[in-house]
């Protein structure tokens, strides 16, 4: 009936209620008119009886909210899309015609669009339908390949989607690896192979290895791995450059293992965001050029930190603290340590306070600290947000150490007398923490295995916005009380050890050839000294290096001074290179989260600072840089990837063609076609006790058993 295939009536209560209540309500009526003053005809009790039980039936249908229900069934034609590659690795001169293949499969394709349903859309730095008047336009000029995302965008679409054509040469060199998101779609997938997969003679760099933190005037190693194929025994230049200077460079012979490291050294000489290059001179017969340089950033800090410890007294623990601190030349060690009530090591300097960028408190403050001296540093923690660590060694006063009780990442729910042996408990979800991190092999286990401290009878608990990094352990036994707690909060930074006589982990590893205390205590300063991660505005691109004419993705969290999101903020990037400004402006993705994107024709290195504001009150501010163009992404790898694109097929129930042998494609989607009609159920609800007209049709009748009531005269 009017295309529904079923309907039906639901109501909020039982429908032999329904039935009870008209019962009564027509028996009520007819109770009414069996005697009437003065008597009327039997038509006229009808109509009177008839018209009062329809009104009052009216009545309880709106009590009992009855609500119509349809439903319609729809068939869903299968559609079968073809994503034709339009990235610039289509042009590569392997031999094989790429670009005329390309565009002769896609014409053979679309000469059967209709017959077989087919849609076309071309991808690279993004996807775009395209109609099929148009392929013969196709210019494989993109400056990006993104294979995964043709399968997020259809995952997001309801049409029937019963297969897919991938024509590519599978190679991808952005987004990520489109293998799991094919294989999410739940459809085959024909993948056609572009190119060649005979290796050409070439030599590249195929990775190189830094560390991405380093400290000015400290030399570090980079290591270049090299990959050869057809040029053992030839010798090439190796060179380093920082931007465009040049630093260092080597001549190697490459070997006939078809693979092998070479090493810089390389000091930087300012502190910032440095672009360094590793190149390679290029060989006559060589395929490709395009490989062999890679460009990578480093962030260079400041040369020294100034590290200052603070003590109550001499103790192991201050001595081993010290020990392992001065095995980082990059650090600068000062301290004050406390003799007795008015005496220290040395003179009391205030002014150590004042340059100070970490500061180590060691069983401090006591109760003999003076007055001063607890007033500077509890001003460089509360008001500076210098980032500290503090170990409870002997001495301290918990009582004065609570004056920093806002800033503290503990609270002591309840003071109790003397100490108990506690182990370190670390679970396995911090198994990769920078703080952990060791020469062992085992690294949970050599903390676990630890030897025991001796930790206050006080019931500590950590503040919510604290991480707990290990529990404590009593007899093998684990306890959910806090050992090392961890505060990163509203641009404060500290690493708290809720024991004293730390030293012992020290003298057991030692013993077993392990710097696990070391490099605790090194990686500790790391951490306290990492830029704050909890900033209130983020805004970074997607990656460093751009192809030319691919889209410079950027995307910015902002975060309120509760570090709640922002969702009404205006979030603007300013980028600048050598010859002109560029300006975008991000929109709300949702949850303070924001995006946008902006292509240049420019190439080179551009730097960019990005701002956010609500109501012309600044938020705040990041900036960064990346590349456009130095390295063509889409010329390093000239070899089809075989592999990505028959693994795709294989796992999705679809098959590799190649250019040559891809004729029964379309006869295999016509077989999935027939098995592929889907039915989509179309409900509708209509609420039939929410209509007006229900409530008029009921004041209608009983206006019209009003109205003959009073032509005939009835009480």
């Amino acid at each position: 009936m009017f295309g529904y295939e079923e309907f039906g009536i639901s109501l909020s209560f039982q429908f032999a209620y329904l039935l009870l209540a008209l019962f009564i309500f027509a028996g009520y009526t007819y109770f009414t008119y069996k005697f009437t003053v003065p008597r009327v005809g039997k038509i006229q009790k009808v109509i009177l009886i008839t018209l009062r039980t329809t009104a009052l039936f009216l009545l309880l249908l709106v009590l009992f909210e009855p609500i119509l229900n349809l439903i319609k069934k729809e068939k869903i034609k299968p559609t079968n899309i073809v994503f034709i590659d339009n990235s610039r690795s289509i042009t590569i001169d392997d031999q094989t015609k790429r670009e005329e293949t390309a565009l002769k499969i896609a014409e053979d394709l679309s000469a059967n669009s209709e017959t077989g349903n087919l849609s076309f859309y071309t991808f690279g730095n993004k996807v775009n339908k395209i109609p099929v008047d148009s392929l013969s336009k196709i210019n494989f000029s993109d400056g990006a390949t993104n294979i995964s995302n043709i399968f997020t965008s259809i995952q997001k679409d309801e049409v029937n989607f019963s297969s897919i054509i991938l024509l590519s040469d599978g190679v991808f060199t952005t987004g990520n690896n489109p293998y799991y998101s094919a294989v999410k779609t739940g459809v085959p997938v024909f993948t056609i192979g572009i190119g060649d997969t005979t290796r050409k003679k070439d030599v590249e760099i195929k990775k190189v290895l830094y560390n991405e933190l380093v400290y000015v005037e400290s030399p570090t190693t980079i290591a270049a791995t090299i990959q050869n194929f057809g040029f053992a025994g030839d010798e090439v230049t190796v060179t380093l450059n920082e931007g465009e200077k040049f630093m260092s460079s080597k001549r190697i012979q490459l070997s006939n293992a078809g693979i092998q490291n070479t090493t810089f050294e390389y000091t930087p000489e300012s502190t910032g965001e440095i672009k360094l290059s590793v190149s390679i001179s290029g060989l006559d017969k060589e395929f490709t050029r395009a490989n062999n340089k890679k460009i990578f950033y480093l962030k260079v800090f400041s040369n020294k930190i100034r590290i200052l410890l603070l003590a109550s007294s001499p103790s192991n623990d201050l001595a081993f603290i010290k020990a392992s601190l001065k095995q980082d030349r990059n650090l600068t060690i000062s301290s004050i340590t406390q003799i007795s009530t008015h005496r220290f090591f040395d003179e009391l300097n205030y002014s150590l306070l004042d340059s100070t960028d970490i500061l180590f408190l060691v069983g401090f403050p006591s109760d003999n600290t003076p007055d001063d001296l607890w007033r500077n540093v509890r001003n460089k923690i509360l008001n500076e947000k210098v980032p500290y660590f503090l170990s409870l060694s002997p001495n301290i006063s918990l009582a004065k150490l609570l004056d920093l009780k806002s800033e503290l990442s503990f609270t002591i729910n309840q003071t109790l007398e003397g100490y108990k042996q506690v182990q370190p408990e670390i679970s396995p979800q911090f198994a990769n923490h920078p703080l952990i991190q060791h020469n062992s092999s085992e690294i949970v286990e050599a903390w676990n295995n630890l030897p025991p401290v001796l930790q206050s009878n006080n019931i500590f608990l950590a503040k919510p916005e604290s991480k707990v990094l290990s529990l404590i352990k009593i007899n093998n036994k684990l306890i959910n009380s806090p050992l090392i707690v961890l505060r990163n909060f509203s641009k404060r930074k500290s690493i708290t050890i809720l024991a004293k006589e730390i030293w012992k982990w020290k003298l057991q590893t030692a013993t077993k050839k392990s710097d696990l205390f070391e490099s605790f205590i090194l990686n500790s300063v790391k951490w306290l000294n990492a830029a704050d991660e909890q900033r209130r505005v983020k805004i970074s691109a997607s990656k460093k290096n751009y192809s030319q004419g691919e889209r410079v993705e950027f995307s910015a969290q902002v975060l309120d001074e509760s570090l709640n999101p922002v969702s009404d903020a205006e979030v603007k990037v300013k980028i600048n290179s050598n010859k002109n400004t560029y300006e975008t402006e991000l929109q709300l993705v949702g949850g303070g989260i924001y995006e946008g994107a902006i292509t240049l024709s420019e190439t080179g290195d551009f730097s960019y600072i990005g701002e956010s504001f609500r109501d012309g009150v600044k938020l705040g501010e990041d900036k960064g840089t990346f590349n456009i163009g130095e390295i063509d992404l889409e010329m390093i790898d000239p070899v089809m990837n075989f592999n990505l694109l028959n693994l795709i097929a294989k796992e999705t129930g679809g098959r590799f063609y190649s250019t040559q042998n891809y004729s029964d494609v379309l006869q295999k989607i016509d077989e999935i076609n027939k098995v592929s009609t889907k039915e989509k159920i179309i409900t509708s609800e209509i609420k039939l006790w929410s209509s007006e007209w229900m409530l008029l049709l009921a004041i209608l009748f009983f206006s019209l058993e009003w109205f003959i009531r009073k032509r005939i005269g009835l009480l």
